[in-house]
């Protein structure tokens, strides 16, 4: 009879825990965000060898979305997902060299461009953040030594964020 009375208080007790969680969860809030992706930069980092030499860069962002279209699927490849056309990447990466004082976009085959994979989730509040880093590989004898990546990314509704862009980034050589 006295193990009964403290399983009682346990179910009891955990009811109340139960009532409790969900009432904490009802009360935070819910962010949201535009519809319209926004990123920001966050980091860049250059990884060199042992000869100092320029290897990788480790580009660091953060995203937000309001309702949650950022990402594809790999079977989004029929238009306007189609290979070699304007929306096949959806987190687009331009590289930029500074030329005579000035920097000059360069078009690289393969891009640094990439493809976000589908990231929505099955809550009711679609409402999205995130952090994504990319690593990239770099020229280990660039002819110029000052770089720079502009970049943003489309959600699936062809929605364009703002564009941020890298600090000037120095390659070292040997």
């Amino acid at each position: 009879m006295f193990h009964n009375i403290r399983r009682r208080v346990r179910i009891a007790g955990g009811i109340g825990f139960l009532v409790w969680i969900i009432f904490l969860s009802s009360c935070m809030k819910q962010e949201s965000y535009p519809d319209i992706p926004a990123i920001v930069f966050r980091d860049f980092t250059t990884v060199f060898d042992s000869g100092n030499v320029a290897k990788k860069g480790i580009l660091t962002i953060s995203f937000t979305d309001g309702n949650g279209d950022i990402g594809l699927r790999a079977s989004d490849t029929l238009p306007p997902y189609q290979k070699n056309g304007d929306y096949y990447y959806n987190y687009v990466i331009n590289y930029y060299e500074k030329r005579q004082g000035r920097f000059v976009k360069i078009n690289l085959d393969p891009p640094f461009s990439a493809r976000i994979p589908y990231l929505t989730s099955d809550y009711p509040n679609k409402a999205i953040k995130g952090i994504i880093v990319d690593t990239l590989p770099m020229n280990p004898k660039p002819i110029h030594d000052t770089i720079k990546f502009v970049f943003f990314i489309y959600d699936r509704a062809l929605n364009k964020s703002n564009v941020d862009s890298t600090p000037p980034i120095i390659l070292r050589r040997p």
